[in-house]
């Protein structure tokens, strides 16, 4: 009868070992595989694009985001997690939104007056392959609540704070200005091509 006791009690600790991450190697012990089960992808809704865009910029943010309960220490509660957030934003111009008379051209068709709205910015794009938690603590109470979470660790957090960051990182680069220029190059290497000697590109309402 002890015996019996004392092997549930060791298949208890791999199994809680297991799942903390205590026992190094236990996954290649078992053997473990990975099978993928996911349903085949389904179009929900196709969008017409006339935005260009002209430019985009690539961002880092160290993420430094700590989380205290008042009145406990960190060791039981409260979580600090340092995460290296990567990602992109574009900025594009949208030429379906040019006015009626927002093209003139002379009756020689040799000069071109084009008038388009400001370049903005697109949402930040996290890329998860270069976007990683660098470290993570978390206190007593954290760690149970992990352990009978379905989704124990979770990152949206700091997913969320590292979108903030770079989408505002982009507010400040220069790359709305970027885009116009790249966009005005654009135009007058297109109609160049089409015989325009002259291309005059501007940007935001005309003036009244």
């Amino acid at each position: 009868m002890k015996a019996v006791v004392l092997g549930a009690a060791a298949l208890a600790l791999l199994l809680v070992g297991t799942r903390l991450s205590v026992l190094p190697g236990i996954g290649d012990f078992f053997g473990d595989t990975t099978k993928d089960r996911s349903g085949p992808a389904v179009l929900k809704s196709i969008q017409d694009m006339s935005s260009y865009e002209a430019a985009s910029g690539n961002f880092q943010v160290v993420v430094d985001l700590e989380k205290d309960a008042k009145f406990l220490p960190d060791a039981i509660r409260g979580t600090r997690t340092l995460y290296v957030g990567a990602g992109t934003v574009g900025a594009s111009v949208d030429l379906g939104k040019v006015a009626s008379d927002g093209v003139v051209i002379n009756k020689e068709r040799t000069t071109a007056d084009i008038r388009l709205p400001h370049a903005v910015l697109g949402k930040p794009a996290l890329d998860p392959d270069r976007s990683y938690a660098v470290s993570k603590q978390r206190g007593l109470l954290d760690r149970i609540g992990d352990f009978f979470s379905d989704n124990p660790s979770s990152e949206q957090a700091v997913n969320k704070l590292a979108a903030q960051h770079i989408g505002e990182a982009a507010k400040d680069s220069g790359l709305t200005a970027r885009a116009e220029k790249n966009t005005t190059n654009m135009l007058k290497g297109l109609l160049g091509s089409l015989g325009f000697d002259r291309v005059t590109v501007h940007y935001g309402p005309a003036p009244r």
